[in-house]
């Protein structure tokens, strides 16, 4: 059963150069562990999703710009995410708010075509339960 995720958690994208955290507010009503509880709806770009890094996704208009004038070779250039639609599946089972809770094993995916993942939950002791 997969790990609740709260703030302190680890992302990654699948075209971005580096993990970096997750923001979650800290005004959420629910706590996991004692830190704030994420939902399938923290997804919003900055808000939520950080940067990571440098972005490798030719789907990217900079990247594709910026490998074209460098005649083909992959330059990566800044990550700016662009996510819009929920995390899923999310725990629908555990709502928190009336919102499914995140869980591992989520996915958010960017109009740049990069898989976002979660690495660490940021608590390990509260689990999804169906």
């Amino acid at each position: 059963m997969p790990q609740l995720v709260s703030l302190g958690s680890v992302l990654s994208c699948s075209f971005g150069t580096v993990p970096m955290p997750m923001i979650v507010p800290p005004e959420v009503p629910v706590l996991a562990d004692g830190l704030p509880a994420a939902t399938i709806r923290d997804f919003v770009p900055f808000e939520n999703i950080p940067a990571f890094g440098l972005c490798r996704s030719l789907a990217n208009p900079e990247v594709a710009a910026a490998t074209a004038a460098a005649q083909g070779v992959l330059t990566p250039m800044p990550c700016v995410p662009v996510t819009t639609s929920p995390w899923f599946p999310g725990a629908p089972e555990v709502l928190l708010d009336g919102v499914p809770a995140l869980c591992m094993g989520s996915m958010c995916l960017c109009a740049w075509l990069g898989e976002i993942r979660i690495d660490e939950p940021g608590q390990e002791s509260v689990i999804a339960r169906g």
